[in-house]
């Protein structure tokens, strides 16, 4: 399973994180966002989870007011990639202790640093929760030291 791009979108169409695992021109990046913004954010809450499009997929699932959308190749699996989105949310929530959306604009480097502990190149990674939760916690600890060791000086 390989994701090609994750975008989390807000039901008002702003991207406010995106992961490309594949290069692409800005151009295209472009088209792809808005396409895919346009399309996810008017299907009914009935409606499948996944699309085709292009020569792949588009997975996503709605949580709270964002959209969280994965790209992924044509052979893949649906289910897996929406698993795969679920653990995000997940990390997120023990992390941010309810993730929203102000979490992710005002903390978005450190919602890019949780994704990129799940996903590495558009694979699966990490699966643990746990394993997420303190590869987190201890990166905010490194942190908080180097700051006061710099107040000190």
């Amino acid at each position: 399973m390989a994701i090609n791009f994750l975008l989390l979108i807000s039901r008002q169409g702003k991207v406010r994180l995106a992961k490309w695992f594949h290069a692409l021109s800005a151009k295209e990046r472009v088209k792809i966002v808005r396409d895919v913004a346009s399309i996810v954010l008017v299907r009914k809450p009935k409606m499948c989870n996944f699309f085709e499009y292009k020569a792949g997929k588009i997975v996503y699932r709605r949580y709270a007011s964002l959209y969280f959308v994965c790209g992924i190749d044509s052979t893949d699996n649906e289910l897996i990639t929406l698993e795969v989105i679920h653990r995000f949310v997940e990390c997120l929530d023990r992390y941010f202790g309810n993730v929203c959306e102000l979490d992710l604009i005002f903390n978005f480097e450190k919602a890019y640093y949780v994704l990129e502990e799940i996903l590495l190149a558009g694979q699966c990674h990490e699966t643990s929760k746990l394993a997420v939760q303190n590869l987190m916690l201890g990166g905010d600890a490194e942190a908080e030291i180097e700051t006061q060791q710099h107040e000190v000086l």
